[in-house]
């Protein structure tokens, strides 16, 4: 009764609604199994790689920046007195890069946390050509999730980190990178956080035969960097309320270990437990729209 009371609120979403639920904590022996983790130099990315790597995962850091990238994989290995703690660099917004990173990765890989993004406040492109947002949320994780499927060694887990945001929002796959009208920040990226959440949806079903579990997840309003950097006014106003990284990561780090949550696959958590994927009609999408959506991504990193 508590946890539907709160998700049917923001306070679900805050630090208050993390401890009213009372989650126990996270008792699984991931030894012997590689976690790759992007995003993962702050925020909710390098504390759900410090908690797998204290759950005795060897965990891949893939940071854009290789001195800080360097610095936070000392301090994890410092922290967790685990050892297998290694950095890969790239720029999630170049898929360049991303196809550089995925020839280096040998694989086996068991974990898959696509959680990097951006968000920004005025419309900018890559040097590629993609709108930044679009490319650093969605396409560059797309394209470096199929390229790392032949990698992923069953019971291979992919969780994407989206946002309580995507709500606001539903696809527009005649306007993926938002060239039309005014550009809105806060706009791209919920859009791109919606997007996840479907792809999530249509990957559960592809690799469903291969043993992948894919999840995608939303984290409440935590205190990051990103939040602080992008939303100003909102972090000065909330800050009393904001989740620690480590209370917003909770979940991902639950999805990467818990049996209970590899025995299903393509839903949408927040606090560990599934949500729906739409509070309103208007966010619905059509099944053409699924299935225009994922034709695009494919021929965007097929050009």
């Amino acid at each position: 009764m508590l946890d539907s009371l709160l998700d049917q609120s923001l306070v679900g979403y805050t630090a208050l609604g993390h401890r009213w639920r009372d989650l126990p904590p996270i008792d699984v022996d991931l030894q012997g199994r590689v976690a790759l983790v992007t995003g993962a130099t702050s925020g909710l990315g390098r504390s759900a790689a410090e908690s797998l790597a204290r759950l005795r995962a060897k965990v891949i850091l893939v940071g854009r920046n290789p001195d800080k990238t360097a610095g936070v994989a000392d301090a994890i290995i410092r922290d967790s007195g685990n050892p297998e703690v290694c950095t890969e660099i790239a720029d999630l917004s170049s898929m360049a890069e991303i196809r550089a990173l995925a020839a280096r990765l040998e694989g086996p890989i068991h974990l898959l946390v696509n959680n990097a993004g951006v968000l920004l406040p005025e419309r900018s492109e890559t040097d590629e050509g993609f709108e930044t947002t679009f490319a650093t949320n969605l396409l560059g994780h797309f394209l470096l999730t199929e390229l790392l499927i032949e990698k992923l060694e069953e019971p291979a887990r992919i969780i994407n980190v989206s946002s309580g945001g995507m709500y606001t929002q539903r696809i527009r796959v005649d306007d993926l990178q938002m060239e039309r009208g005014r550009y809105d920040g806060a706009v791209a990226y919920a859009r791109t956080k919606r997007a996840q959440v479907i792809l999530t949806e249509i990957w559960a079903e592809r690799l469903r035969d291969r043993g992948i579990v894919v999840h995608s997840m939303h984290p409440g309003w935590a205190d990051t960097p990103g939040v602080s950097e992008s939303l100003p006014t909102f972090y000065k106003l909330t800050k009393p309320l904001l989740r620690t990284p480590e209370q917003g990561a909770d979940t991902i780090v639950w999805l990467c270990a818990s049996p209970e949550a590899a025995r299903k696959t393509g839903l949408f958590w927040h606090d560990r437990t599934p949500r729906p994927t739409h509070r309103s009609q208007r966010t619905q999408e059509t099944a053409e729209e699924r299935k225009a959506l994922w034709d695009r991504l494919s021929s965007m990193i097929s050009a």
